[in-house]
Parts: structure tokens; C-alpha cells; sequence
């Protein structure tokens, strides 16, 4: 497979002492771009390292690179910039009669930039194509037939037409273009010889047939696309940029400091302009000369960061006067009816949003059903709660949407979830769902208290849970020793959660997105399983499967990714990689690392075949006495990392095998008393034809039924 890799010049953050503006000299053109600071052409002339830009001639044309992205311009007001990305294809090979492939990949992790989630879309385009974006940290993508009449300017949003799109996820700063090799063009090459997939700005995309009959999408002069994003001075707030006055880069007059995805950056002040990154920089704004965007009736001066506006000179005071009172009349009469369609227009969208998600149907299902503690929360509630949204409030991003904390007027903490996007299956059962979800009651998850239901996209209110979550525990506080029995005891109270979701639940209902952030930690350090508001009921036939790929690198089941169809089972391997991440303290997906060992589950089956197990388990659990523990929850984890879903245990036999385990490893006595043991597994004692008592380890596996070949 051939692979068109970007490789990006490694760079080195580091911010010149009071770096107010660029040196002398420095030259502020590439061809036809403006290079604005804090952006330059040579060391001196940026504000540091990961802004400086290089500036040279292809062929005839002189063109501005970052790395070996190509850059189109920038926009310093909006702290964004547009490169040019590659396109990942999938063509049939005439000459060997087989499918060619050249998949793309780009990392900016070394420089100032995040893909832009509002600016960008993941695009695949092709007549039998399933493709995927693969990032540092998901799995999107989505599948492209022509099942409709094709058009010039179709819709990507159905998928059935040429091309179909996906929502990017925030804070994204690696991916790879991949493909489905079950979907290819093998057999409709003559008319569609190739399918795509590439990351591009939603607004640069007008779909066109011909990129379905050619290679006209694929140009091979220049094979790019291009793409948005948004750049921050360092990956520090602006709470911490500030701490720090030299370096700090907001150094006009009449700037402001804003957060982004990539870290901070700077802006000038309303009613100013110009570039918030140099002394004086941010210039007032003269409204007095733009009489469009600025009117003003009578005599216009200019304020600093605004202006005024009053009558004329030479009329008498009483004609003024008069004037003025009927203008001031007239323009308030006109506001207040400008004010109040709005209000009612907006009251007609808020109920229009409120019907399309099942909100009455909900409503008249909470009146039948006495007791139902669920709430459905009107939008100015949680904007109040969250103070509208503020950044200060995200706990954390995720591919789905973000999660802000809140507080209730009540004194009651909240965790909201504001979703991206929603497709139109899910917008027609919503409110049932959500009716079906407010009714799971267990210790281990964590409780859907609400949702918003008059907004485009609805937004469900949790419990909040204080403790952060299981990846914050193993990954980031290495500080705190975690026994086994503490990690033992979480994978056991996580795993009886998903088992009462696959189990339990009418009808029941599928995560689809199990990891370690995703399981969260209260006071007392005990598993709460969220975010299953994200997740599908059962479906009960393949209609109702969803049409957008979409997961967490290193936790997805590699069989969903063949299938198209997410199943119990698909929760069960990726519960087997949380076992992993909790055996070994390693990260499911390590870029960093060298190839073969960036996937934990793929490093851990190679380690199991090659008998190493004991090379990647963690230190700080590993010694003489629990390695046989240490094994058997390995072989659990292995059994859960199966490549087809029908030889994974269920969730409900990986939640029990993990509850006798914690009975082993939490009376370690029972080594030396089998009867002990088998009372604590609640099987009988195992005795050799000789009347004595057997082997402890093939007892116990027998007990278990973790003995290979059951």
C-alpha cells in the first residue's frame, strides 16, 4: 500500500523575550500572501519558532510553505489560517487488475495549529466507498454510494449521491485517510474508477459528477484540498499566558486574550483593528467613514472604539427637538416590533426544534408515568447554569460534542453535554429514547438527569461526578499508587454496568464508546460509566443501523469497522482494552512510540503469543505473588480482544469472571485453604482420583471457567 506521508519539520516552542513586534527588515510578502506577524519568513521576523514560514519558488510560481503544508493566506482577527491538505484515494489498477491505495496522513502535533471542527468536514467521495478519518484520537468516517440520481451541488448529507461528510472533532492535530477494502470499485471501474476521502473546509467543497467519472478530484499537479485552522500562540490559557509578562503576546493597546483548541491567541478590541500582536497595533476603527456599516443620519464624530451620532447644526430647537422625539418614537416603536417577531420567531423555532425531537411525546410520557425523575430543561436554564456556555466550564471535548460543568439554580452541580450533531434517524426517536435512558438506575452509571429539546442539536444534563475519570487516574496522576485490588475493583464495577446496559436494559442498549474517559470516578473512587446518552438502542433489524462511522482510536472493535454494525459485542472489545490500559498503565493509542507498538491491544496479543505478557504489565502490580492474577485477567482481556465478536465472552461473564477474581485476589489466604477458595467462587472443591486436593491454579481456572477450551 503505497502511502503519501506529510512529514512536518519538528519545532521548538519557545518564545523570545518580549517579543513585541518583528525585527527590522523583515520581509512581509511571499508572492502574492501577506505574512502578518506573529507569523515571518526568517527566525527573527516571528514571534518564535513554530511561526516561522518559508517562502520559495515551485516551478514558476512562488509559493508560502509551513513545514511542507502550503499556506493560502491567514486571517489574524479570526486567528485562523487556510493550507492545503492531501487526498487519500482508493482507484482500480487496470494494469493488475487490483485495487491501488494511497493514503494520506498529516501531523501538525509540532506546530501551532488544530484542525478548525466548525470550518472543516471529513468528505469521502465515490459510488461504493467506506472511509475514515483516523486521528490522534478517533475513528470518523462515513459510506458514499449512488444509489440517487447524481447531481452537480448534491448534498453530501445523505450519502447516496456521490459523496457523504462527517463532523470533525475538536482539537485535532493528526489523522490519517484510510479505507474499507470491502467497499471498492473493482466492479464499477469503468464508470467510477476511484473513491476519496480527505479533511477540507466545508465551504470550499461543491460536489461535482465528474469527480466520480475522472481523476479531475485527484488532480495530480497538485492532489490537495484545503483546510482551516486555528492557530494559539502556545498551548497555554489566557489565565497562564498572563502569568508570564515578557512573553505574553497581547501587547497592543485595546487587545483582548482569547482561548482556543490550539491554546491562546490575541484579537483587537471591538471598535478597533489591525494586528492585536505588535505595539499600537489595534488602531480605532473611524465609523464616521463607513456611513453603510456605521449609518448615521446626522453629524457622525468619532470616538475612540466607537462614535456618535446628532443632528445636524441650523434648525431651530423646537423643530429638532420635535424631530428628535418623533425619531426616537419611531425608532422605538420599530424595535419593539422587531423585538417582538424575533421573540415570537425564535418561540416558533424553539417550538419547532421541541416537536422534531419527541418533545411532546416525551412530555405526555413523564405525565403517564408517575415518579420519572427526569427533567427537560429549557435552553436559558442551562445557559445560566453553565454561564452561557463559558470556556472556564468545559470538562472535557469528545468527538460527539462538548461537556461543560453547571450549577442549578438549586445549588445542584450538573454535567451538560452540548452535542455537535444529530442525523434525522435519531431526531425522530429522540425523546423516546432519552424517556427509555432516564430510566436506567444502577450504582455504576452515571445518571441521565435531563436534556434540552429546544435547541437544533438537544443536550442532555448528567449528574456531575467530582473525581475526574479512569484515565485521568492512570494515565495523568502517576503520583498515586493504584493497588490491584483498586484496579480489579473498578474494571469489576465498570464491566456490571455495560452488562446492565446489554442485559437488563428494555430494550437493550449498546455504549458504543467504551473507554477510559468515558468511565468516571466519584468521591469515593467508585466507576460511574457515562456519556451512554451517545449510545443506540438494540436495533432490532439492519435498517436501523447508523450510517457514520465514528469511534475512538485504539478502543474500536475491528469488526464494526468490516460490518458497518455495532453489537454487544463491539462494547466487549473495547471494554478488553480498558483491561489493558489498567494491567499495563499504558495509553490504548501512542502515536509516539515506534510503529508496531502504537496499538496497546496489538502489542499486548503479540506479548501473550510470544509468552512477555510480563514485559508490558505495570511495575507497580507486578510481583512473584499476583502474577498468576496478573494472568488470568490477561486471558480475559484476550478473550474480550477476539477478532470476531461471537468467540468474546459477554459483558455479563467478563463482569462475573472479574467478580471472582476479586474475591481471590482480596483473600489471598485461599491459597493455602481450597476449600476456602471454593466457597469464595462458589464451586465445589475440585479432588483428584487420589482423594487429595488438586492443583490450586487448575482448580481455581476450572472454578473460573477461564481454562482454555471452555
Amino acid at each position: 500500500m503505497e502511502l503519501a506521508r506529510l512529514l512536518l519539520i519538528p519545532v521548538v516552542w519557545v518564545l523570545a523575550a518580549a517579543a513585541a513586534a518583528r525585527s527590522p527588515g523583515c520581509a512581509t510578502r511571499c508572492g502574492n500572501i501577506d505574512v502578518p506577524y506573529p507569523f515571518g519568513l526568517d527566525p527573527q521576523c516571528a514571534i518564535h519558532d513554530g511561526f516561522q514560514l518559508n517562502c520559495s519558488t515551485v516551478g514558476r510560481d512562488t509559493k508560502l510553505f509551513h513545514g511542507t503544508l502550503e499556506v493560502i493566506r491567514f486571517s489574524v482577527h479570526d486567528g485562523k489560517a487556510w493550507l492545503k491538505t492531501f487526498i487519500s484515494r482508493q482507484c482500480y489498477d487496470q494494469a493488475t487488475s487490483d485495487m491501488s491505495y494511497n493514503n494520506a496522513w498529516v501531523n501538525i502535533s509540532n506546530l501551532p495549529y488544530v484542525l478548525s471542527a466548525s470550518d472543516n468536514k471529513v468528505i469521502v467521495v465515490g459510488c461504493k466507498s467506506l472511509a475514515y478519518m483516523w486521528s490522534d484520537s478517533y475513528i470518523i468516517g462515513c459510506k458514499s454510494t449512488c444509489d440517487k440520481p447524481l447531481k452537480n451541488g448534491s448534498s453530501c448529507s445523505t450519502g447516496n449521491a456521490g459523496c457523504c461528510q462527517a463532523d470533525l472533532p475538536t482539537g485535532v492535530r493528526y489523522y490519517q485517510g484510510f479505507f474499507n477494502e470491502l467497499y471498492n470499485t473493482t466492479e464499477i471501474w469503468r464508470k467510477t474508477p476511484c473513491n476519496y476521502v480527505t479533511v477540507m473546509e466545508s465551504a470550499a467543497f461543491s460536489f461535482s459528477t465528474a469527480y466520480l467519472t475522472s481523476t479531475v478530484f485527484y488532480d495530480t499537479d497538485d492532489s490537495r484540498t484545503p483546510v482551516v485552522m486555528e492557530w494559539g500562540i502556545t498551548r497555554q490559557t489566557c489565565e497562564q499566558a498572563r502569568i508570564n509578562k515578557t512573553s505574553y503576546a497581547c501587547v497592543s493597546d485595546h487587545s483582548d486574550c482569547v482561548n482556543n483548541d490550539a491554546g491562546y491567541r490575541c484579537r483587537c478590541s471591538d471598535g478597533f483593528e489591525g494586528n492585536p500582536y505588535t505595539m499600537d497595533g489595534c488602531t480605532d476603527i473611524n465609523e464616521c467613514l463607513d456611513n453603510v456599516t456605521y449609518p448615521c443620519a446626522g453629524i457622525c464624530k468619532n470616538t475612540p472604539g466607537n462614535f456618535t451620532c446628532s443632528c445636524p447644526r441650523g434648525r431651530s430647537m423646537i423643530n429638532g427637538v420635535c424631530a428628535s422625539v418623533g425619531l426616537v418614537a419611531l425608532v422605538i416603536c420599530i424595535t419593539c416590533a422587531y423585538l417582538i417577531r424575533e421573540r415570537r420567531k425564535l418561540h416558533r423555532i424553539k417550538q419547532r426544534y421541541f416537536r422534531q425531537h419527541g418533545g411532546l411525546l416525551l412530555f405526555e410520557e413523564m405525565k403517564s408515568q408517575q415518579g420519572v425523575a427526569f427533567k427537560i430543561f429549557s435552553e436559558e436554564e442551562l445557559q445560566q447554569a453553565t454561564n452561557k456556555f463559558d470556556a472556564q466550564q468545559v470538562l472535557g471535548h469528545g468527538g460527539q460534542g462538548t461537556v461543560y460543568k453547571g450549577i442549578l439554580k438549586s445549588g445542584i452541580e450538573i454535567a451538560v453535554k452540548r452535542c455537535m450533531t444529530i442525523d434525522e434517524q435519531q431526531k425522530k426517536g429522540f425523546g423516546k429514547e432519552m424517556l427509555i435512558l432516564s430510566q436506567i438506575n444502577h450504582k455504576n452509571i452515571v445518571k441521565l438527569l435531563g436534556c434540552c429539546l429546544e435547541v437544533e442539536v438537544p443536550m442532555l444534563v448528567y449528574e456531575f461526578i467530582p473525581n475526574g475519570t479512569l484515565f485521568d487516574l492512570i494515565h495523568r496522576n502517576h503520583s498515586q499508587h493504584n493497588s490491584l485490588n483498586t484496579r480489579l475493583r473498578i474494571a469489576y464495577e465498570s464491566a456490571e454496568a455495560l452488562a446492565y446496559l446489554h442485559s437488563c436494559a428494555s430494550p437493550p442498549i449498546l455504549h458504543g464508546d467504551v473507554k477510559s474517559t468515558n468511565i468516571l470516578l466519584d468521591g469515593d473512587y467508585t466507576a460511574k460509566v457515562s456519556d451512554f446518552g451517545a449510545s443506540i438502542l438494540a436495533p432490532n433489524d439492519k435498517s436501523q443501523f447508523v450510517t457514520v462511522v465514528q469511534g475512538t482510536c485504539g478502543y474500536l472493535d475491528p469488526e464494526y469497522m468490516q460490518t458497518y454494525e455495532l453489537t454487544d459485542k463491539s462494547d466487549v472489545y473495547s471494554f478488553g482494552v480498558v483491561l489493558l490500559e489498567l494491567l499495563t498503565r499504558k495509553k490504548a493509542l501512542n502515536l509516539e512510540g515506534p510503529e508496531d507498538d502504537r496499538s496497546l491491544s496489538m502489542r499486548f496479543l503479540y506479548a501473550m503469543k510470544e509468552n512477555k505478557l510480563e514485559d508490558i504489565l505495570d511495575d507497580e502490580i507486578k510481583n512473584n505473588e499476583n502474577i498468576e492474577y496478573l494472568e488470568e485477567i490477561a486471558d480475559l482481556a484476550r478473550q474480550c480482544l477476539e477478532m470476531s465478536g461471537m468467540n468474546r465472552p459477554s459483558m455479563k461473564e467478563v463482569a462475573d469472571k472479574l467478580g471472582r477474581l476479586r474475591k481471590i485476589v482480596q483473600h489471598p489466604w485461599a491459597h493455602e485453604n481450597p476449600e476456602e477458595l471454593d466457597s469464595l467462587l462458589g464451586e465445589p472443591s475440585m479432588v483428584n482420583s487420589t482423594g487429595t486436593t488438586g492443583n490450586f491454579s487448575i482448580a481455581k481456572k476450572a472454578a473460573m471457567g477461564l481454562e482454555s477450551g471452555r
